[in-house]
This record gives structure tokens, sequence and C-alpha cells, in this order.
């Protein structure tokens, strides 16, 4: 609980500030849908997608402070033919972030990080249809994120830290609404 408040209160700063931007408008709203790669889970196929949705607010035109929603469905496969295993890890976090523009204007590429609360819960199906539900827990975790922008399109990639070797790499596209040019 006392995470979740320093998320709020720490963003509830950045959006209160008085923006520095000086070539962009102040408030731009990320929506990203992408492809994640589990860093564990044995051999077998990995799939994963994610959906992110991230308010930024610019302090200057080279930085912004946002917090990211993220949600990431993860699965992978174990065994061969009747002996396998279905295992599906849902999660979902939220983080306050950080991103530096290298370049002012056109192609924009950026640096980032995060750091929040991520929520986890999985699901393993095994090969006599018997089913094993791993309940949420919560932990923290960041990511170090590297991306670009040019017009409204965004592209980006992240690798998410949980710790116990539950992390995932994601690669997103996406578009933004506001942030233009003023």
């Amino acid at each position: 609980m006392k995470k979740i408040l320093l998320i709020i209160v720490a963003a509830g700063i950045a959006f209160t500030a008085k923006s520095q931007s000086e070539n962009y408008k102040a408030f731009k709203v990320d929506i990203g849908l992408g492809y994640a790669i589990p860093s564990s889970g044995g051999g077998g196929t990995k799939a994963g997608a994610t959906f992110t949705v991230e308010p930024h607010y610019r302090l200057a035109d080279d930085f912004a402070v946002g917090l990211r929603l993220e949600g990431a469905a993860l699965g992978y496969e174990t065994g061969t033919g009747g002996n396998s295993d279905v295992n599906i890890s849902v999660l979902s976090s939220y983080c306050a972030t950080g991103e530096y523009y290298l370049m002012d204007s056109g192609f924009r590429p950026f640096v980032g990080a995060g750091a929040g609360l991520f929520t986890q819960a999985s699901i393993n199906v095994g090969s006599g249809s018997n089913s094993v539900e791993t309940p949420s827990s919560s932990k923290f975790g960041f990511f170090p994120e590297v991306g670009f922008e040019t017009g409204h399109f965004r592209m980006s990639a992240d690798y998410n830290i949980l710790g116990s070797n539950s992390g995932y790499l994601a690669f997103k596209i996406g578009f933004f609404l506001g942030g233009g040019k003023k």
C-alpha cells in the first residue's frame, strides 16, 4: 500500500509541476500493443502479448515523467506430444516512469526506465487435463526501456525485471495522443 501511495504522490507532483517544454505540448498518452517473451519457463513454444497505456507529462522538451499501466499474458509449453504442460502467466504493472529524448525534433530516439508494482497470477494445464492455479502475488519490479517516436508513431522495447527469475522482454508499437508540437 505504501508503494502505491508513493507512486500516486510522485505522479501528482509531476502533473501539477509547471512544464518547461518549449516546443511540445506538455501532456500525452502513449498506447501500445506488443509481443512479450518470458525470460524463463523451460523449453517449448514461448509466446506472449502485452498492452500498455502510459500518460506522460513533459517537464522539458527532452524529459517526460509518467505512469505506465501494462498487462501482459505470457505462455510456454513444456514436454512433447501427450506429455506436455501449458503454463500461462498474466501480469499487470503500475509503474512510475521517466524518459529522456536524445533529439529535439522529427525522429526522436529515447531511453527510459521505470519502477513499480507488478502483480502476477498463473495457471498450469497438464496433459491429463489437470490444472493448477497459482494465486496472484505482487512484487516490486523495474525496467529499462529504449525506443523512438516520429510523428505520433511510437516503437519501444523494455525488459521487465521482477526478481525470482520471472521477467520478460517486450517489443511494442503504438501511437500517442497529445504531446505534439505546439
